[in-house]
């Protein structure tokens, strides 16, 4: 039975005896009902009870701080502020922190570990649909699906495929995937499905662990120059920022096509942009950097690009999929079970 708000949270003082309570941190607040239900129903289903009756948008405000003392689970979401210290100091029943999204560690300062607080988040959850996009993107760019619609869009007449896309099909092609991510990992699975070959360049793992997951190792200039596609999936830190640069670009094949579902800035996007005006290369670009590009960017219009507002990762319906994850936690703390999947924080 799904309660409404006000009966959900009319239930919040009946369940006072539970053995945990939890608030929640994040902004848009009401991120927590698309995540864990109105009244965090599905969080109370876990057997925790919290103790306040909406999330907080941040720490800071009117009485988030006296919740927090009280608390030993605090939740998290997209948007919330990081902690410090003095949070830490004003919560001595902290014992664990849940992020609903990919990393806890950046919401959390070093003396967290130190404090014996544990985390766990939501990122491999949030990883399928990253997965799930990508693979449909791949599978449509190998078809020509965005040339052929714009060559139709121009035309509006017959369109002899065979004559005018005999290279389209995603049988025989090489597809490049660039970091062994848990997204790229994914990717790497769901493609086992398809008659293609995967080259994979990823510097922390060995050429036996690449062939385990369905791919070969190779360099990152062969997966540049010799793959039909080429899929970014890096985590963006100091190392990978701007790790795909002008002459990498130059690398790729004419007709190829380059997606980043992870983050912009791992490409140079002026040489990107340099490329694409070309019309040497196809983009499908999912991130970019800045996140919002201004109105007058070239790749609001560039035809050779298909330009999305970061909608691969969890939205609508997928959202509650990582409420639900972040409950299983919840369960394990409250019946006294290690954590299932812990985030490292030292």
């Amino acid at each position: 039975m799904t309660l409404t708000y006000d009966e959900a949270t009319a239930r919040i003082d009946e369940r006072a005896q539970a053995s945990v309570g939890f608030i929640a941190v994040m902004n848009p607040p009401e991120l927590a009902a698309r995540l864990f239900g109105p009244g965090f129903e599905v969080l109370r289903r876990a057997g925790a009870t919290p103790l306040h009756q909406r999330p907080f948008l941040s720490l800071d405000a009117s009485g988030a701080l006296d919740a927090l003392g009280q608390a030993e689970v605090l939740i998290t979401g997209w948007g919330a502020p990081p902690l410090t210290d003095q949070h830490l100091d004003a919560a001595p029943r902290l014992r664990y922190v849940l992020h609903a999204g990919g990393q806890a560690a950046p919401l959390l300062p070093q003396s967290a570990a130190e404090r014996g607080i544990e985390a766990a988040n939501a990122g491999w959850i949030n990883a399928i649909p990253v997965a799930e996009f990508t693979v449909a993107m791949i599978v449509l760019a190998n078809k020509d699906t965005f040339r052929a619609r714009r060559l139709y869009w121009r035309r509006r007449d017959h369109i002899d495929r065979e004559l005018e896309f005999p290279a389209a099909g995603n049988v025989g092609k090489t597809i490049g995937i660039v970091g062994a991510s848990r997204i790229g990992r994914m990717v790497i699975e769901r493609l086992g499905g398809l008659s293609v070959s995967v080259q994979l360049y990823d510097p922390f793992i060995s050429p036996a662990d690449a062939a385990r997951l369905g791919a070969r190792l190779v360099p990152l200039d062969e997966v540049m120059a010799s793959s039909d596609i080429v899929s970014l999936h890096p985590p963006l830190n100091d190392a990978t920022a701007g790790m795909i640069t002008a002459r990498h670009l130059s690398l790729m094949r004419d007709g190829a096509t380059l997606i980043n579902t992870s983050r912009g800035a791992i490409v140079d996007q002026d040489a990107l942009i340099l490329e694409l005006r070309a019309g040497r290369i196809e983009a499908i670009l999912d991130v970019t950097h800045p996140e919002v590009l201004s109105e007058d960017s070239e790749l609001h219009t560039l035809p050779n690009v298909f330009l999305t507002p970061h909608i691969s990762g969890s939205m609508g319906t997928e959202i509650g999929r990582m409420g639900e994850h972040i409950a299983s936690e919840l369960t394990r703390i409250v019946e006294g079970r290690p954590l299932a999947f812990p985030e490292p924080l030292r």
